[in-house]
């Protein structure tokens, strides 16, 4: 099985700029510009990234007591060329040493970075001065002492940890003890609720409360004895066939005219035979 590591890419965030103190006081050139660069490009840290700037801030002092071997001091040149005819500018490393000191280690070490926006950006960090005094005091004993305020960071962090550990591991004993009571409490209720039962089988106090809560209904019966006299109400009803009578008695009275009709036939049938005898008479 073949085992693929993750590519470590770090963010503008996680990067840390330091301020680096070199003295060049009896260094040999070509090595003190390899450890500048170094420091500018920020290979000597772990989260080293070639695309960002990981680097830290020289602060480089002394630098006209730099040291070359050899011949060099007599023989070196440093040539100044802009491609127009006529400007081409030697200046000898005595020359240069005497009045620039600085620039033979700017220089130097624009030589051993990358030659792109970055490199120009990194060589901006380089400060590079004559003699032992430098303006960036307080930006060193700023870095130093983040080194201490980190410790003491780590320390409090690492503190305060144990501390938590310690009030977790005590509240999972007393959620632990809290959870052991509840349960004996749970057994012993439930001994008490077995035990109970048993004793009261025999006094069975409940059915008779039950009986007693049934007498109501016996109660509500004698309240409502009175819509018994419902049969009171309705005997207007039974004076219905007085009034049919009443219709009844009536109809013969509408009838009369007729029966006076048979009379006044029978009168009439009576004179005419009267009639009829006389004149047969």
């Amino acid at each position: 099985m073949v085992t693929r590591l993750k590519h470590y890419n770090p963010s503008a965030r996680d990067m840390v700029n330091d301020w680096q103190v070199l003295d060049a006081s009896g260094q040999v050139l070509g090595r003190f510009a390899t450890q500048v660069a170094m420091f500018l490009m920020g290979k000597n840290k772990p989260e080293y990234v070639p695309h960002m700037l990981s680097g830290d801030f020289v602060v480089v002092i002394n630098a006209r007591e730099i040291k070359v071997t050899g011949r060099k001091a007599q023989q070196k040149i440093y040539k100044r060329y802009s491609q127009y005819p006529g400007t081409l500018k030697e200046i000898p490393y005595e020359r240069m040493q005497a009045r620039f000191p600085e620039r033979i280690i700017e220089m130097a070490v624009k030589g051993m970075l990358p030659k792109n926006k970055l490199g120009r950006r990194m060589l901006k960090r380089l400060k590079v001065y004559a003699g032992p005094e430098h303006p960036h005091s307080a930006q060193v004993i700023g870095s130093d002492r983040r080194e201490s305020r980190e410790a003491e960071a780590l320390a409090k962090a690492e503190t305060a940890a144990a501390a938590a550990a310690i009030k977790k591991a005590t509240a999972e004993k007393q959620a632990a003890k809290e959870a052991l009571a509840s349960e004996v409490r749970a057994e012993a209720a439930a001994t008490v609720a077995v035990e109970t039962p048993a004793r009261k089988v025999p006094a069975k106090k409940a059915p008779a409360k039950k009986a007693t809560a049934r007498k109501t209904p016996a109660k509500k019966a004698t309240a409502r004895k009175p819509a018994a006299k419902k049969p009171a109400a309705r005997k207007p009803a039974a004076k219905k066939p007085a009034v049919k009578k009443a219709t009844t008695a009536r109809k013969p009275a509408a009838r009369k005219p007729a029966a006076r009709k048979t009379r006044q036939t029978t009168t009439e049938k009576t004179t005419a035979r009267k009639s009829g005898d006389s004149g047969e008479k």
